[in-house]
This record gives structure tokens, C-alpha cells and sequence, in this order.
């Protein structure tokens, strides 16, 4: 079916269950690399991204700047093994049924954007036996912020879909940051998961769903008010 419209995936607590073994693997890594004071307070923030959290953690401990392209493959060699230490991800409930849906049943081309680095983020899909491409996932190797990586996974859309524009862009995400970046680029989002949904009330948000167990896409569109 020709592709028309986009879904843009968030990845933990989207589609994996996998935040808890991420931030294990994330600040073991800070540790293996000397920097033991770690703000663990992560909505204090101004960038949800584990590029810019590490970042402002390396400046405090090591009172330089930091160098985004020759720390950060170092980082994330480490984290990734790490990560692959821990019990294996699985998906959230219905998540790989999902993704195959909107592939095989609807004019809706996906990609994924993610605040994690690219290595653990592949390794999350694979080990929940989520459907992806590679060359669709962008992560935060080469941003800080959300808005630059959902921008680049929408450009990643296009170039490999071969569309100039979508239609209609939703976002899917489970944290509030999630929201504040669809708003501040003018797309669609569904917020999933009851975790932050108190947060998501208090900006107004169109359309919600707990998991993916329960999707109707006619009603969520409808929420959306795309016609």
C-alpha cells in the first residue's frame, strides 16, 4: 500500500520495556568512565536525551566541555555492553502486532526517534522482536535535542519512502517531553501508557491509549481530527 501519512515511534516505554534496564546501563556506564556525580532527577532536564544528560554530567565532574563525536562512540560501546548484561527487552504488550499493522494494513510509513544512543536502541527492537529498519531509527548520537531527532526521523521517512511531504505526522511517545515536542513542531501525538498521564491532562492532550492491546485507529484519528 503506497505510504501517505507517518507514525514517528518513541522506543522505551513505547514499544519496549526497557527503561529500566537503559538508565541501569546508562549511569553504570558514567561510572565505568569516572563520572560518579550523576543528577538522576531526569525531568530536571532541559533536554530529554541521553547525549545531552551526558553532557552536563561530564562537564560537572570534569569541569571541561564536552566532545560529542569523541566521547560518545566510546560511551555508547560501553553502554550497549552493559545493556546486553541484563534480562532481555521485551515489548510492551501488542507493540509488534502494531508496528506490523500500520506496515502491511495502512498508508502510514513508520520510523522511530529516540533520545537513547543508536547501539542499545537497536538492540532493544531486536531483543522485543519489533519489526524495524535500521536506516529508520534515529537516535541521539548526533543531537541534543528531541526536536532535532524527531526532525531527523522524519526526513529519514522521506528519503527511504521516497515522499516529499507526509500528510499527516503523529508522534507516539509515553513521556511529557514526548508531547512538548510534537507541539513545538506542529504534528500529531498519542501518549501511551498511564504513567504520565496526569501530566498529559494538565497540556491538554487529544488522544491517549494505556497499551496496545485495546488500539482502534479509527477513534484515535478521530481524536486527532484527521479526516
Amino acid at each position: 500500500m503506497k505510504k501517505k501519512n507517518l507514525i514517528v515511534f518513541d522506543i522505551d516505554d513505547t514499544l519496549t520495556k526497557s527503561e529500566n534496564q537503559h538508565q541501569q546501563s546508562y549511569v553504570d556506564a558514567m561510572l565505568h568512565f569516572g563520572i560518579t556525580e550523576i543528577n538522576q532527577e531526569w525531568k530536571a532536564y532541559k533536554n530529554m536525551t541521553d547525549s545531552y544528560i551526558l553532557k552536563k554530567n561530564f562537564e560537572t565532574n570534569f569541569k571541561k566541555d564536552f566532545n560529542m563525536e569523541s566521547f560518545i562512540p566510546e560511551f555508547e560501546n560501553k553502554m550497549t555492553e552493559l545493556f546486553l548484561e541484563l534480562p532481555e527487552t521485551k515489548e510492551i504488550d501488542g507493540a509488534t502486532k502494531i508496528v506490523d499493522f500500520f506496515m502491511r494494513e495502512t498508508n502510514y510509513a513508520i520510523c522511530f526517534a529516540t533520545g537513547s544512543l543508536l547501539k542499545p536502541a537497536l538492540m532493544k527492537l531486536e531483543q522485543a522482536n519489533i519489526n524495524f529498519v535500521p536506516n529508520l531509527v534515529e537516535a541521539s548520537n548526533n543531537y541534543y535535542t528531541r526536536e532535532e531527532i524527531v526532525t531527523s526521523a522524519i526526513q529519514k521517512a522521506k528519503t527511504y519512502f521516497s515522499i516529499n511531504e507526509f500528510e499527516n505526522i503523529i508522534s507516539v511517545g509515553d513521556g511529557i517531553w514526548d508531547l512538548r515536542t510534537a507541539k513545538n513542531l506542529g504534528i500529531h501525538f498519542l501518549g501511551i501508557r498511564d504513567k504520565n498521564l496526569k501530566d498529559f491532562q494538565e497540556e491538554n492532550i487529544k488522544s491517549h491509549i494505556s497499551d496496545w492491546t485495546n488500539f482502534d485507529f479509527n477513534k484515535i484519528q478521530t481524536e486527532l481530527e484527521i479526516i
